[in-house]
C-alpha cells in the first residue's frame, strides 16, 4: 500500500480521543511508583495487552531493583531490516493511594490524574501511532520497536545496559516523554546530571576546655561550599547547587565531620569533564582535616549532534504538513534520550502536550497530543533523512 497523506493520519488520529482516553484512564489507574517495583505488573500487561492485537511480541525482562521492563517488536519482524526506537517509562513519581484525591478526571479537552502527562500518555500515543499505521496498512521500511522501563524516575540502574544496547542497534530513537511546557516544545537537548557526595573527617574537641585540639569539618566544608557554589556558570549552562548538608556532634564539640550533597547540571560532556575534574581535585584547607569524594555522571548531555539535529528537522518538515509550527527548548531535566544520544540519533519530548510535571496541577491535553500522535506515525512511516536533512 502506498504512504497515506500526512492530513489522512491527522485526521484518522484526531477522531481517536475517546479511545485514548480510555487506554489512559487504564494506565493510570494501575498506579505504579518507581520505588515500589510490585506495583508495575498491572500496568506492563495492560500495555502488552494493547500491542498483541498489533502483532506485537513482548517480553517481560526482569530487574533486579525494579519492577522490571518490556521490550515489543513485531511478530513477524524481517531478519536484517533497519530498526527505529518509542522509548518511555511506566514508572510515575506518585506513592500508591494518590488517585483518592487526584483521580483521573475527563473535563472537555483536560485530562488530569498522576501520570498522565509525565509519562503514560506518552505510552499511549506509541499504541495509538502503531493503530495508525496497522489502519493504513503501511509496513515502514524501518522497523518499530518499543522498549519501556520502570526505573527511569530513579536514574535507570536496571534498565540502562539495556537502553544502552538497543541504541547502538537502531537508526533513531524516539523518546516519548512530554513535550516541554503548555507550547508542546520538542526537547533537542538536555543537561547532564551529576550528584556528588563530599565528606568532611576532621577531629573532636571540647570547644570550651581546648578548641585548639580539634579540627572543624565544619569549618572545612563551608570551604567546600563556596568552592562549589563559584563553579556556577549561567550563561554555559553549568549550575552547582548544594542541597543538603550535615555533620557536627553537639554545639559544644568541634565538629569531627560533616558532609553534602551536590547536584551538578551541564549542556555538554566537554563542561561535564571540566567541574569533574574541579571537584576531585578539591583539596582541604583546614589544618587536621580529610575530603572523600564519591559520585558522578548518571546522565550524559543530550547535545545538539548532527544526527539528532537531522532528524529534528525532518520532523519539523513532517509537522508543517499538518499544521504543526513546532519550536525546540533545552530541558534542564534529564531523561533515557540522554543515553541513547550517544548511539544514535534521538528526539526527546515526542510525548503529550499539556503540563504540571511532577506536581499537582498535571494535565494533559488531548487534542494537541492527538496532533503529536499524527506526527509520531509520520515519523515512523519515513525513512532515516540523509547527510543534508532530505528522506532517502
Amino acid at each position: 500500500m502506498p504512504k497515506p497523506d500526512s492530513n489522512a493520519v491527522r485526521d484518522y488520529l484526531a477522531g481517536q480521543g475517546d479511545h485514548l482516553i480510555e487506554l489512559l484512564r487504564g494506565l493510570t489507574e494501575a498506579e505504579s511508583p518507581s520505588l515500589v517495583p510490585a506495583a508495575q505488573n498491572d500496568v506492563r500487561e495492560r500495555l502488552i495487552d494493547a500491542l498483541e492485537p498489533l502483532g506485537y511480541e513482548s517480553r517481560r525482562v526482569p530487574g533486579r531493583s525494579s519492577g522490571g521492563m518490556l521490550y515489543a517488536r513485531p511478530a513477524g519482524r524481517k531478519r536484517r531490516r533497519p530498526a527505529q526506537l518509542m522509548l518511555g517509562h511506566y514508572d510515575t513519581v506518585w506513592p500508591l493511594g494518590t488517585l483518592q484525591d487526584m483521580p483521573f478526571e475527563v473535563a472537555g479537552d483536560i485530562v488530569r490524574g498522576p501520570g498522565v502527562y509525565d509519562m503514560k500518555g506518552g505510552l499511549c500515543q506509541a499504541v495509538l501511532a502503531l493503530e495508525a499505521l496497522a489502519y493504513f496498512r503501511v509496513e515502514p521500511a524501518v522497523t518499530p520497536l518499543l522498549f519501556f522501563n520502570s526505573d527511569e524516575e530513579i536514574g535507570s540502574r536496571d534498565s540502562r545496559r539495556y537502553i544502552e544496547a538497543l541504541a547502538r542497534r537502531v537508526k533513531r530513537v524516539f523518546v516519548l516523554e512530554p513535550s516541554l511546557g503548555p507550547g508542546g516544545k520538542l526537547k533537542t537537548t538536555r543537561k547532564g546530571i551529576a550528584r556528588y557526595t563530599i565528606t568532611v573527617k576532621g577531629k573532636a574537641a571540647h570547644a570550651g576546655l581546648d578548641p585548639g585540639q580539634g579540627a572543624s569539618a565544619i569549618l572545612e566544608l563551608s570551604h567546600v561550599i563556596q568552592t562549589l557554589f563559584a563553579l556556577n556558570d549561567f550563561e554555559r549552562g553549568i549550575t552547582v547547587n548544594v542541597g543538603n548538608i550535615d555533620g557536627g556532634l553537639r554545639p559544644n564539640v568541634v565538629a569531627p565531620h560533616s558532609s553534602a550533597i551536590a547536584d551538578v547540571r551541564v549542556a555538554s560532556e566537554a563542561d561535564a569533564q571540566a567541574v569533574e575534574r574541579s571537584i576531585f581535585s578539591l583539596q582541604p584547607v583546614v589544618p587536621g582535616t580529610e575530603l572523600e569524594i564519591e559520585g558522578g555522571f548518571g546522565r550524559p548531555a543530550l547535545e545538539p549532534t548532527p544526527a539528532n539535529r537531522i532528524l529534528w528537522e525532518q520532523a519539523r518538515r513532517l509537522g508543517a504538513d499538518i499544521g504543526l509550527d513546532l519550536q525546540e527548548a533545552q530541558a534542564g531535566g534529564g531523561s533515557d534520550g540522554n543515553t541513547t544520544s550517544l548511539f544514535t540519533a534521538t528526539l526527546d519530548g515526542m510525548g503529550a502536550v499539556g503540563d504540571g510535571a511532577h506536581a499537582r496541577h498535571e494535565h494533559l491535553q488531548i487534542g494537541k497530543t492527538l496532533e503529536r500522535t499524527a506526527l509520531l506515525a509520520l515519523l515512523l512511516m519515513s525513512e532515516p533523512a540523509d547527510a543534508a536533512g532530505v528522506g532517502a
